[in-house]
């Protein structure tokens, strides 16, 4: 089978690659690799959807980088999937595309591009880039195509976007708000837009995308009017490692009163802090489940649910009530039940209908469902929905749209 479409995504220290076959009707999912814990000390681990996994590819120790991780999962799909020859595609999830407006085929100039941008999005860029001059030696006769998480928010308008700062310096050093998760947000879009039967230029949204990395997007008419996350994704809520929203000169006064470098303090917001920093877990898991004899752990869960209800309140005023749904996604919002009922609790006061009898019930294997009961006068009401964001899916879906990029001539 050619046309045969790969989406990668790079974490910290991480890698995910899907594989999608080309139908009429859009992309069909092959088989998901990950390698998790990439690292010198190997510790890294390899799961694949394909059951065929051999002792040999069971065996990652020696995988340490992720151009190694990238070996290792292409290994294990043409042996057990496709073949080297039928990857015409490879889709990149690249965090920061700076002044990008739209996905990008990569060449020796974007790449150059991309890759100055790696420290306004360090967690993800860097490897992402990595991970793309990998992929070019890899596999040289794919084309390979940067879509960005930024590329979403293109809508917000200047008076959202604008820092209140020095505009000579604002421009020239690229200093505004940009947003991300932009990738997932279309996903969510387009799959609540279907539930609801609505069209997306009808239809408003306040989305929270809640996993160690975390932010909300409120999305008026279809696009993003406004979101959580800024000039870098360490903006807005807290995370697993991520401070969130902070008084900046707490950092300026650290830095002056101590030993801290401006190096220092970039790790500190980005790295060690969230709710590792209250807990020393970077498992939300464990937060929650902790938090009856942990007061460590109640903190932290308060902290992220008041940090999530203040977007929740301020983007409910910024689309004047009218909101179609309220929506939880990302590994966090999909599967902690607690977190949803803190949430949707509090959020009835504004007119969203939540069911605890359906955010309890075992998730089923549609992309979006309801945590809603029926409208007491029969409406539609305002909805709470669980959405199965899939950033990999929406890689390749919008690869097979784009008549640019992909030929869908014999489909």
């Amino acid at each position: 089978m050619s046309g045969i479409i790969l989406s990668v995504n790079a974490g910290s220290s991480s890698l995910k690659v899907s594989l999608f076959g080309p139908t009429a009707d859009g992309p069909r999912h092959l088989a998901t690799c990950t390698v998790e814990s990439i690292s010198a000390d190997g510790t890294a681990s390899f799961t694949s959807t394909v059951k065929d996994i051999s002792d040999q590819e069971k065996d990652v120790k020696d995988v340490n980088d992720h151009d190694r991780a990238l070996q290792h999962i292409l290994k294990h799909l043409f042996r057990t999937t496709t073949s080297e020859e039928d990857v015409t595609h490879v889709c990149h999830r690249v965090v920061h595309g700076g002044n990008f407006k739209k996905r990008v085929l990569i060449d020796d100039q974007s790449l150059h591009h991309l890759e100055a941008l790696i420290e306004l999005a360090p967690l993800h860029n860097a490897p992402s880039t990595a991970l793309i001059r990998s992929t070019l030696k890899q596999l040289p006769k794919a084309k390979s195509i940067a879509y960005f998480d930024t590329t979403f928010h293109n809508s917000i308008p200047p008076h959202i976007y604008t820092f209140p700062i020095d505009q000579e310096l604002a421009k020239n050093y690229g200093l505004r708000k940009h947003g991300f998760h932009g990738i997932s947000y279309s996903f969510i879009l387009r799959n609540v837009t279907q539930f609801l039967k609505k069209p997306a230029f009808t239809t408003n949204l306040i989305v929270l995308h809640l996993g160690s990395g975390a932010s909300v997007c409120c999305i008026k008419n279809g696009q993003s009017l406004d979101t959580s996350m800024s000039l870098t994704p360490l903006a807005g809520l807290p995370g697993a490692t991520r401070s969130g929203d902070i008084d900046p000169t707490a950092i300026l006064h650290l830095i002056k009163v101590s030993s801290t470098t401006v190096e220092d303090a970039e790790t500190m917001l980005n790295k060690n802090s969230g709710w590792k920093a209250l807990t020393t877990t970077s498992s939300f898991g464990d937060v929650v489940s902790n938090q009856a004899k942990d007061a460590n752990a109640k903190l932290a869960f308060d902290l992220f649910v008041d940090r999530i209800l203040n977007f929740v309140g301020a983007y409910y005023l910024k689309l004047e009530g009218n909101v179609d749904a309220l929506v939880f996604a990302g590994g966090i919002g999909e599967k902690s039940i607690e977190l949803r009922t803190a949430i949707g609790e509090r959020c009835r006061i504004l007119g969203f209908l939540y069911s605890e009898e359906l955010n309890r019930e075992k998730p089923s294997q549609d992309v979006v469902r309801s945590i809603s009961p029926d409208s007491p006068g029969g409406g539609i009401g305002k909805r709470i929905l669980v959405c199965q964001t899939d950033e990999q899916f929406e890689m390749a879906y919008q690869c097979t749209e784009d008549s640019e990029l992909y030929d869908r001539g014999e489909l």
